[in-house]
């Protein structure tokens, strides 16, 4: 079998159709972050570009011919839109002389949802992929690449040369649960009279709330959130990421499986939440709001998201990166996974020195988190 790799440049020069059955297969339950259309529209909308420090350099794997595999690749000149922070690493290898920049970075631009990142249906092809972004980390004369929040299943299976990292995020799961009052029947007593403050205390500040998903969205609605969204974006980060251009695209694109619960009060809508509806979960991602609010945060982006997975019978919700007050509001604490090659062998030895320690220390704190659960009646493991 001729087996060969290849990098592209620009998304829109890969099929979608081919793009599609790798990162979402028939009978698996589809992740609407890794759709063709998702990646396509930050491209295209110049928020990740060489502009803006994300290179497009995915790699594509052919056998005989065939596109078989794909891996979302960038080349990038910063640690900035990651999640997985690397910014020790950086200052540790410039003080010795090194050159951490460029890197090559293969995830989901902005998206600390985890998912398949080595887009290919066997276990062997993956494993080639990883093989073939060592080779493309030497070729671009990069100091690393770095893959993240990737399944456990590709971070257990990789080779020796790619070291491992964990981390945690905290998800929702439903537990069959037919309404919110029975998921908040679930929890421990302090805990559900807690949400329950927390619920009246937003309801009575006169704030409703309007889920807007599909096509009863309108550019009206992304106005809101855009605003809520560069308001909160320029406080949090000095710039957002992400511009309007490209929530146009994802409404043109996606929109089917956008959910935008966005928040009024007196006739004024104050805050908005962006998630993505999955095959199985609902993924929360951006937020923002003009008023502040006790508790309006909470409400926006966790109850209304229950409350809305529960209706729709999804399994799990994502509410992103870090958080560990989400554990009080009944999300669970759960291990995400990174995979990083370095081209360096003294970098690649410190590194691996340091994530043997992270690792220890990932796995102490999730059991002291699993200890402080919310919920009723749980077994530890």
């Amino acid at each position: 079998m001729a087996i060969s790799f290849r990098t592209n440049a620009s998304l829109a020069q890969i099929d979608p159709k081919v793009w599609d059955n790798l990162a979402n297969p028939p009978g698996a339950a589809f992740n609407p972050l890794l759709a063709h259309a998702f990646f396509l529209s930050l491209e295209e909308s110049g928020c990740a570009a060489s502009r803006t420090g994300w290179s497009p350099s995915h790699l594509l794997m052919e056998e005989n011919g065939a596109i078989t595999g794909i891996v979302p690749c960038y080349l990038k000149s910063h640690s900035q839109g990651e999640y997985v922070f690397d910014h020790g690493f950086a200052e540790a290898f410039h003080r010795a002389g090194g050159n951490y920049y460029p890197k090559l970075q293969v995830s989901v631009p902005f998206t600390p949802v985890p998912g398949q990142r080595l887009l290919a249906t066997t276990t062997e092809r993956r494993a080639r992929l990883l093989r073939g972004l060592e080779a493309l980390t030497a070729e671009h004369k990069a100091s690393s690449c770095h893959v993240t929040f990737l399944p456990e299943a590709d971070w257990q299976s990789a080779p020796a040369s790619w070291l491992k990292r964990q981390d945690i995020q905290f998800h929702w799961e439903n537990k069959g649960f037919g309404s919110f009052a029975e998921f908040l029947g679930s929890l421990s007593s302090a805990k559900r009279k807690n949400i329950r403050k927390e619920r009246e205390a937003v309801a009575a500040r006169g704030i409703t709330f309007e889920l807007v998903t599909g096509d009863d969205l309108r550019p009206k609605h992304w106005d809101h959130f855009f605003k809520f969204y560069m308001d909160t974006g320029s406080r949090k980060w000095g710039r957002p990421y992400l511009n309007r251009e490209f929530f146009a695209m994802i409404h043109e694109r996606l929109r089917e499986h956008v959910l935008l619960v966005l928040a009024q009060r007196d006739g004024k809508t104050i805050a908005g939440a962006l998630n993505f509806i999955g095959g199985d979960r609902l993924y929360g991602r951006n937020w923002g709001c003009l008023e502040d609010h006790p508790f309006l945060h909470f409400e926006t982006c966790y109850y209304q998201a229950i409350d809305f997975a529960i209706t729709r019978g999804l399994k799990v919700v994502e509410a992103g990166a870090q958080g560990e007050h989400k554990l009080a509001r009944g999300y669970l604490p759960v291990k995400t996974y990174s995979l990083h090659h370095f081209a360096h062998p003294g970098l690649a030895r410190a590194v691996r020195e340091y994530l043997d320690q992270e690792r220890a220390a990932i796995d102490q704190d999730q059991q002291l988190l699993a200890a402080h659960s919310p919920f009723k009646n749980v077994e530890q493991e």
